[in-house]
């Protein structure tokens, strides 16, 4: 019996962020050169990390049995038929722009899902200045209640890709993640949660124009720091974990170099240790994409999107049901794995990781 990826992520998020120190003045990465034509979802120079509880580049292990801390039982699992549905009711909607009628029909049914799973939510108002004139967009946070009022937000974009020339329908670029989202929000509201969970639904993280060009992008994450920078609750904030583009049949995550290097460390150990080592690459490369405006916050981010794997339908009409699997959701996503376990006591399980942790902790301060 093994914990799925998500749930071991939880469990070793809240661990660190017991250990974290105090977190430093954001520091705000260097400028990228812009191409001739900058693609969406671009390379950029990595945006630097907020605190690191050990030295940069070097790899986190835990030493932790995991079967410690599993039971059967009979709690409320991550399901992907129905994160499927989730993705098939949002490409039913069609092509979801910011600003169109189908992604305000989108939006309704995003937030009457979350009513039906128990959830509170709210609508991010905002007005956007974009190449097209003012827009209003919409973000949607849901908050689940854990222990502790440190949250962890966990992100993704709903709108699609706006395409004057052919009908762009996002299957995996916006409804995967989203669909993802939805039902692990519905499992985690089952459960005691050691930290609070953050669902954040942002607007606007396509370009309007067909080239990604700054600041013609990632509209809703761009306001929602803002807001809380200017509201002062960004300091609750320990971690932000952002799904983009996790559908793909044949799904292939690389290390994403501008996320925050122990947060990847924490996702790609933990994947590989349960059996996703040929899903998750230990390949490098360098996305921007709605983790950017947390990172210049400060906030420790990390990006798990399958683009380069999936480039070939990246923008395109083939974005669709036909390329896209509910496998791949389950295997991103599921909080406990259906049929044979499921995590108890996360107290107990937090405080076993947290002695691993402190274990791992001397070992890298030893070393410097």
């Amino acid at each position: 019996m093994r914990p799925s990826v998500v749930a071991a992520i939880l469990l070793a998020l809240s661990t660190v962020v017991a250990g974290q120190q105090p977190r430093p003045p954001a520091r705000t990465p260097a400028p990228r050169t812009p191409a001739a034509k900058p693609p969406a979802k671009s390379a950029a120079p990595p945006a630097r990390e907020a605190s690191v509880p050990f030295r940069v580049g070097e790899t986190l292990t835990y030493d932790v049995s995991w079967s410690q801390f599993l039971t059967a039982g009979t709690a409320t699992s991550f399901d992907s038929a129905r994160a499927w549905t989730h993705l098939q009711k949002q490409v039913a909607f069609g092509p979801r722009p910011a600003g169109s009628a189908a992604l305000d029909a989108c939006r309704k049914y995003i937030l009457a899902e979350l009513k039906a799973a128990g959830i509170e939510a709210r609508q991010q108002v905002f007005m956007a200045m974009t190449p097209l004139g003012e827009m209003m967009m919409a973000n949607i946070i849901a908050t689940i209640p854990g222990r502790r009022s440190d949250r962890i937000v966990l992100t993704s974009h709903y709108d699609t890709k706006r395409s004057p020339d052919f009908r762009f329908v996002g299957a995996s670029d916006g409804a995967s993640s989203t669909a993802a989202l939805l039902e692990l929000g519905r499992v985690l509201k089952q459960r005691q949660n050691e930290l609070t969970i953050e669902l954040l639904f942002v607007d606007g993280e396509e370009a309007v124009n067909w080239e990604w060009r700054d600041p013609d992008n990632t509209y809703g994450s761009r306001y929602y720091v803002a807001a809380a920078q200017k509201a002062n609750t960004l300091g609750s904030i320990k971690a932000m974990v952002l799904l983009d583009m996790i559908g793909d049949k044949n799904l292939l995550v690389k290390r994403d170099a501008n996320s925050t290097p122990w947060l990847v460390d924490i996702i790609w150990n933990t994947a590989g240790r349960l059996g996703y080592r040929s899903s998750f690459s230990m390949e490098v490369g360098a996305v921007e994409d709605d983790h950017v405006p947390f990172l210049r916050a400060g906030i420790p981010s990390v990006d798990i999107i399958d683009f380069d794997n999936y480039v070939r339908y990246w923008h395109t009409a083939q974005d669709d049901l036909a390329h896209v699997s509910a496998k791949s959701l389950q295997i991103v996503d599921c909080l406990v794995e259906a049929r044979h376990a499921h995590l108890l006591r996360p107290t107990q399980c937090i405080q076993g990781l947290h002695a691993q942790w402190n274990v791992v902790r001397s070992r890298h301060a030893t070393r410097t």
